[in-house]
């Protein structure tokens, strides 16, 4: 496990998305508490002072969340909207970096990361933190209206209609 640079240990400690303690995971994967999804940043720091943020989340397919049968077709659609969402991630950073995500599906898993870096670190901890965000929304977009889902969809649209003031009704 390498260490964390201690500007970006502070950065991270800082921010409510992330663990309370990054310095006790190290440089290699800080988990992002802010999503029920697997998140993470990794954290590198480049000879030119620029820290390197590479992000991770790793998100269920349609099929392995919905409580019945989804046909190969319809998880197949799905996977290919939520892969054209996700490369518009770049608009939600604040440093505009230009962001190439990768996509893969393995295993009723969807693996999303993306990687930038910067000289602020705390405007790369936003930005890590933003792109988990977006990953997020796009995945709660892409859910299909008439199955039944268990964890984690059923909080995911119960925040989402909470943030909303809508009971569901």
């Amino acid at each position: 496990m390498s260490e964390l640079p201690g500007r970006v240990g502070r950065a991270l400690r800082d921010h409510d998305a992330f663990v309370d303690d990054p310095d006790e995971h190290g440089a290699d994967e800080v988990p992002n508490t802010s999503t029920p999804f697997d998140a993470s940043v990794a954290v590198a720091e480049r000879e030119d002072g620029r820290v390197e943020f590479d992000v991770t989340v790793g998100v269920p397919t349609i099929d392995a969340v919905a409580e019945e049968h989804v046909a190969d077709v319809v998880a197949d659609g799905w996977y290919e909207t939520f892969e054209r969402r996700i490369h518009d991630v770049g608009d939600v950073t604040a440093a505009g970096h230009e962001l190439s995500p990768s996509v893969v599906r393995e295993d009723g898993v969807v693996v999303v990361s993306a990687a930038f870096a910067d000289l602020n670190e705390r405007r790369s901890v936003n930005d890590a933190a933003a792109v988990v965000d977006f990953v997020e929304g796009t995945y709660v977009q892409g859910v299909i209206p008439g199955y039944e889902y268990g964890e984690p969809v059923t909080s995911l649209i119960g925040r989402a209609r909470a943030a909303a003031g809508s009971d569901g009704a």
